[in-house]
């Protein structure tokens, strides 16, 4: 036998390199060694920096820095699919950082991730790339890749996945994408409902409840909610309401269902299968404030349709939301405030809530919290808009003096509905009054200065619908009210501007606030918006009527024309046709121009001595009211005048000239103001004429009467042919020179032509009691306009004819009244 001998062992060949076992202490290596061409190195690798980033947000932030991400985005394609898997777990795992998403976000990931929910891909791959999509889709432009490159179908598909986790994260996905309108569309049409239904059935609640979220927001669109209804899906929701086990679930159940009973034919379906009746119910019993808020929610949704109005209402959801209102949470309280807002408009749960719902209402005014102030004073909006019964409850639960004080509230929408509701309470007159005692027109002053439109609207109609009262209009002056009302005719919203002059309409009742308010330029204001026919409404030519009603001088000025109705009191002045644009001077300002040769102007002021001598000693507050305000001592001076003592104008000139400049000069040393200067003439001439017109027994005798004693005091009757020879410009001119200005009392003019004598009939036809017009014309023509009862025909007793008008010849034919329309009338009327 021979001898055995020793196989040699072969050498390994040269160029292989011999197996090197690295133990790596630091990150940075690791991440070296994600460029290996080797799988296997480059599977551990990743295995490694996984675990690493599970540890802290820090090491996430160490990976990127040392540039880990870069690296894994290759490797997430990478052909090996344990590389691959192990590369989109720590992709997975870091996403949740803010850093790295941006780095992810400008490496444009969303593609390669979408590629790898693939269904042959791995269920482990599947989890974090849906992990990762659901930490990106919280971003914006990120929502708008995922979409625009086919995200959606992907991971509704794997909603189905037998891995719970990779549910988890694509619903959650898919949650976050739905916040985009876009993607809320697309959901529908790739048949997302049934999957999600599925969902609800998982026994874990995370999934459930994100399954709920995702139904809560695409069930705002109405076609999803018919797909709802048709998958039963109404039937899960109310099966989760009535398990108890699932109650962490009841809030964002009802949040769906919700939006489901803004249909009729759901809310009818639910109503048929008394599903209704156990929501009611159930939100009765529960103490969970985020279900009752939910619930209210969801009725105020459902109660935006008349149908479901009714529906409700036959189930007493009234009921329902007052007892909410009583539940010790804010939330609850705004969420019940605003769901009976809404039911509102149904008229029977109106009237239900007027007898119960009121008082809860009234007692949240004076709440802390100012969204429940809100709230709750919107709802008493709804509830009193023309409904006279609720505005009695608002006002007999004491809710007059919060509602005022709620003027003063943070919220714009408080103030706007505060106002709304004492405006509504201010169609009955006790409730007005009581209101106005509370001092509401200090309360609007702030609101009116409000940036606001619809608080400035409503603020605006506050004060016309209680500036009726002469002491509600005092208050507002006082206040410094009227400035910003006046502000609030610039406005350029429509509602605005009209209520504005509404409300100056009504302000402008009495002279004080008319006289105010002209000075802070109303009146301007309103001529110019007049001018416009975009701006220009019902209501801003009633208030600048109503504002020349009350400034005679400046109505005759502009319009040319003073009704029966216009009493020209002391004060007035005539200083002729004033142009559009042009500034209207006050009568103090006149009389300091200088003399010059344009028409004078026609100052009216009969005032007895006694009355200026109590002026003089006036104190500065009340003389200023009784300047501005010539027409308080109206009334005085009539009387005085009718038992005046009447002389001879003849024999008594001289006197009442040396008087007229001895109480002026008194008025000028005596007074730190500028007084008008008195008109004693005048004074003679009402008491002459109360003495000796006024006692005729008819109109007719009265106004020819007068006519005759205008034009005797004026330069008596002239001939129509020789009217040009009537030099009355040479004699005004003569009395400006002596008096040494342009501002003539009517009683120094002795030469009158048709405007003198047509205002001085106006003067005393006003003080002794006969009703008469003034107009203006052309070329220094004026009139008067008298409605005189004709006779009745022969044979016919008693029949009561209308009134005819007339133009009193004042020139002419002293006392001829001619009728109006006729041919003599037009040629009085013109040259």
């Amino acid at each position: 036998m021979g001898k055995k001998v020793k196989k040699e062992v072969e050498p390994p060949p040269k160029d292989v390199f011999d197996p090197l076992l690295i133990e790596s202490k630091t990150a940075a290596t690791v991440v070296l060694m994600l460029s290996s061409p080797e799988e296997e190195v480059l599977a551990k690798a990743c295995d490694a920096l996984y675990k690493f980033a599970s540890k802290d947000d820090e090491n996430k932030v160490t990976l990127l820095g040392l540039g880990a991400v870069e690296h894994l985005y290759k490797l997430i394609s990478h052909e090996d699919p344990i590389v691959r898997r192990n590369a989109i777990m720590v992709f997975g795992i870091m996403a949740s950082n803010y850093d790295v998403k941006k780095l992810l976000r400008e490496l444009d990931v969303t593609n390669s991730l979408i590629s790898r929910l693939a269904p042959e891909e791995d269920v482990v791959i599947h989890e974090f790339a849906t992990l990762c999509l659901a930490h990106m889709a919280v971003e914006y432009t990120t929502k708008v890749h995922i979409f625009e490159q086919g995200g959606l179908e992907p991971l509704i598909r794997l909603l189905g996945s037998p891995d719970p986790d990779v549910k988890k994260n694509s619903v959650e996905c898919i949650y976050l994408l739905v916040q985009d309108f876009q993607s809320c569309a697309a959901v529908r049409a790739l048949n997302v409902i049934p999957p999600l239904l599925e969902l609800l059935k998982s026994e874990y609640p995370v999934i459930q409840l994100l399954a709920l979220k995702t139904l809560e927001v695409i069930s705002k669109d109405r076609e999803t909610r018919i797909i709802l209804g048709e998958n039963k899906g109404l039937d899960c929701l109310l099966k989760i309401l009535e398990t108890n086990e699932f109650s962490d679930l009841h809030v964002e159940a009802l949040a769906v269902l919700g939006n489901c009973l803004e249909d009729v034919h759901i809310l009818q379906l639910i109503q048929q299968t008394g599903g209704l009746k156990k929501l009611l119910s159930f939100v009765g019993v529960s103490t969970v404030p985020d279900i009752q808020k939910n619930a209210a929610k969801a009725i105020t949704k459902a109660a935006y349709d008349s149908e479901n109005r009714k529906i409700l209402n036959e189930e007493e959801v009234e009921k329902c939301l007052i007892n909410l209102l009583e539940i010790d949470n804010d939330g609850v309280k705004v969420a019940a405030s605003q769901a009976i807002s809404a039911m509102c408009e149904n008229l029977a749960s109106k009237r239900a809530f007027g007898l119960q719902g009121i008082p809860q209402l009234v007692q949240l005014l004076s709440s802390d919290n100012e969204e429940v102030k809100e709230a709750a004073v919107t709802a008493l909006a709804n509830l009193t808009a023309g409904s006279p019964s609720n505005a009695s409850a608002v006002a007999e639960a004491e809710g007059i003096e919060p509602l005022v004080n709620t003027l003063n509230s943070q919220r714009d929408g408080a103030i706007t509905n505060a106002a709304t509701v004492l405006t509504n309470l201010a169609m009955q007159e006790p409730f007005r009054v009581n209101i106005q005692s509370s001092g509401i027109m200090n309360a609007l002053a702030e609101p009116l200065c409000s940036t606001n439109s619809q608080v400035q609207s409503k603020a605006a109609f506050a004060v016309a619908a209680f500036g009726c009262d002469a002491d509600a209009r005092t208050e507002l002056r006082n206040a410094g009210g009227l400035g910003p009302l006046v502000e609030l005719l610039h406005s350029k919203n429509e509602e605005v501007r009209r209520n504005a002059c509404w409300a100056v309409m009504v302000c402008a009742s009495d002279e004080l606030t008319a006289v105010e308010l002209c000075r802070l330029g109303a009146l301007d204001i309103l001529e110019e918006i007049n001018l416009s026919t975009g701006r220009k409404n019902n209501f801003s030519e009633a208030a600048l009527e109503k504002l020349l009603d009350n400034n005679l001088s400046q109505k005759y000025s502009q319009m040319g024309y003073l009704s029966s109705s216009n009493i020209i009191a002391d004060g007035f002045y005539d200083c002729g046709q004033i142009k559009p644009g042009v500034k209207f001077l006050s009568l103090e300002e006149l009389s300091m121009q200088e003399l010059t040769d344009r028409r004078a102007i026609i100052f009216i002021n009969a005032k007895p001595q006694e009355d200026l001598a109590i002026e003089e000693k006036a104190q500065d507050s009340s003389y200023e009211q009784t300047i501005l305000s010539p027409s308080i001592s109206r009334k005085s001076s009539r009387e005085k005048a009718r038992k005046g003592k009447g002389k001879k104008e003849e024999e008594k000139s001289k006197e009442v000239i040396q008087i007229t400049s001895k109480v002026q000069d008194e008025i000028n040393l005596e007074s730190p103001h500028w007084l008008p200067p008195p008109d004693f003439i005048l004074l003679g001439y009402i008491n002459d004429a109360s003495k000796t017109i006024l006692p005729l027994t008819t109109t007719r005798e009265q106004v020819v009467a007068l006519a005759q004693f205008v034009a005797d005091k004026m330069g008596g009757p002239i001939e129509r042919d020789k009217l040009h020879d009537f030099s009355w410009e040479l004699h005004i001119s003569e009395v400006e020179f002596e008096l040494k200005c342009n501002v003539v009392p009517i009683g120094k003019v002795k030469k009158g032509t048709f405007y003198h004598r047509a205002l001085l009939f106006k003067v005393i036809a006003d003080r002794i009691g006969i009703g008469c017009s003034l107009v203006r014309g052309k070329y220094n023509r004026a009139w008067n306009e008298v409605k005189l009862v004709d006779d009745s025909p022969q044979g016919i007793a008693g029949l009561l004819l209308p009134p005819q008008e007339y133009i009193v010849d004042l020139m002419f034919e002293p006392g001829f009244l001619i009728k109006q329309g006729s041919a003599e009338a037009d040629q009085y009327k013109r040259i």
